[in-house]
């Protein structure tokens, strides 16, 4: 192998293993910005702004429209480093929860939760819940939430509306939990999915 390949290499490696510190990072500042932790509430600032700092090489903080961040993006999701390994293991809590309520002709109603065949798809689902909610991209969030529930209304096809309601989980500290409050959930966005194949968004007041 001659000197110049080497480097290629070398430079390859620093670059991949430099955008895995940077991703992990990123995740770990905002999972501490956004979780009851051993730091005080104060910090959560400080966590905040370490987050928006570690997004600046990986281009989040450009124009959506700017081609170096798209090479960026591209390159996190076609490498697998954009996959929700943030802290110690991927998506350690399901800090998100999607539910769809059917609408039938005959006025029933029922509930589905996203479909998932084995244990390993309830990680993937996870994981892609915690990437709809953390998502800044209203279209991107709308589309990955229609394909969920595209999959249900497969399961019942004579329904006339699907609503989609997405919220994130809201978990007690130790000595709530201690006296009785359990997980909570807390409304972000409802969509709702017709047989015209439109959606419409809802958000909290």
């Amino acid at each position: 192998m001659t000197l110049s390949k080497k480097r290629v290499y070398l430079a390859g490696l620093a670059l991949q293993l430099s955008l895995i510190i940077t991703v992990s990072s990123r995740d770990t500042f905002w999972l501490l910005s956004t979780s009851r932790t051993i730091f005080p509430e104060s910090s959560k600032n400080f966590w905040q702004r370490a987050e928006q700092i570690a997004s600046i090489p990986l281009g989040q903080r450009l124009p959506r429209s700017n081609p170096v961040r798209q090479i960026l993006t591209g390159y996190l999701h076609l490498s697998g480093i954009e996959a929700g390994y943030g802290f110690f293991a991927p998506n350690i809590p399901n800090s998100y929860k999607l539910v769809f309520e059917l609408r039938f002709p005959d006025g029933r109603v029922e509930y589905e939760l996203p479909r998932v065949s084995n244990v390993a798809s309830v990680l993937r689902v996870a994981g892609l819940l915690d990437t709809i909610g953390r998502t800044r991209s209203e279209a991107f969030r709308q589309t990955m939430v229609k394909m969920l529930a595209d999959a249900v209304w497969r399961e019942h096809a004579d329904a006339t509306m699907i609503r989609a309601i997405f919220g994130s989980v809201v978990l007690p500290s130790a000595p709530e939990f201690e006296h009785g409050k359990r997980e909570s959930y807390e409304f972000l966005y409802a969509y709702d999915f017709s047989v015209t194949d439109e959606a419409t968004e809802q958000r909290p007041p």
